[in-house]
């Protein structure tokens, strides 16, 4: 087994190519990779926490944007944004009126369409469960000045515009030579039973 640095990464560094002295970007990489194992770490303790599978979570935030910004969720917008059928959110938001997470109420607009809502004890929960991780983020985040914010803002969205033009199926010229990501580095313990893998990029926030 290859041995690892301080840093916890094998000699190679990043997974593309081969670390060199005062290789600033092999560095970054790995720096954004440990911020990702955590966040990911953390996802799926929030989801044992709670009882509730990746998608529930992801549903309850959802709910909860829409909420904030007074939208209406309706369950095939839900399906539409988590990525599953019609089926599979009908189960889950069964699921989470069961658990006292979410609410179906008859939209004032049209009586013959449903919409979700989050309950007030979901959000006390939330809150709780994830209110200091929030602070220490956002201490972490603070005392920067405005030009660091810059740098970081835009750095990280070009990352987030990289990682979305991956292709689904990338073609094995292009992954010639490239050795993806271990087994270690998905986010761990995986879907939670009945989870469907939700739909397309951005899908990794945790809470409002």
């Amino acid at each position: 087994m290859a041995s690892m640095t301080s840093e916890g990464h094998g000699p190679s560094g990043y997974w593309y190519r081969k670390a060199t002295e005062g290789d600033g970007t092999t560095a970054i990489l790995n720096a954004l990779r440990d911020y990702t194992t955590s966040e990911a770490a953390m996802r799926r303790r929030t989801r044992e926490s709670m009882g509730m599978g990746a998608n529930d979570l992801l549903a309850l935030r959802f709910l909860f944007q829409d909420k904030r910004s007074g939208r209406v969720s309706r369950p095939r917008d839900l399906a539409h944004r988590l990525g599953i059928t019609s089926a599979s959110v009908t189960t889950l938001v069964d699921r989470l009126i069961a658990s006292g997470h979410i609410q179906r109420q008859q939209d004032p607009n049209d009586r013959r369409s449903i919409i979700l809502q989050p309950t007030p004890d979901a959000d006390r929960e939330v809150r709780h469960t994830l209110g200091g991780m929030h602070e220490r983020m956002r201490a972490a985040a603070g005392g920067m000045t405005d030009a660091d914010t810059a740098v970081v803002v835009g750095f990280l969205r070009r990352m987030t515009e990289a990682v979305d033009a991956v292709d689904a199926a990338p073609d094995s010229a292009a992954g010639a030579g490239h050795v993806g990501p271990a087994a270690s580095d998905a986010a761990p313990g995986g879907a939670a039973p009945g989870d469907e893998a939700p739909g397309g990029p951005g899908h990794t926030s945790t809470h409002p």
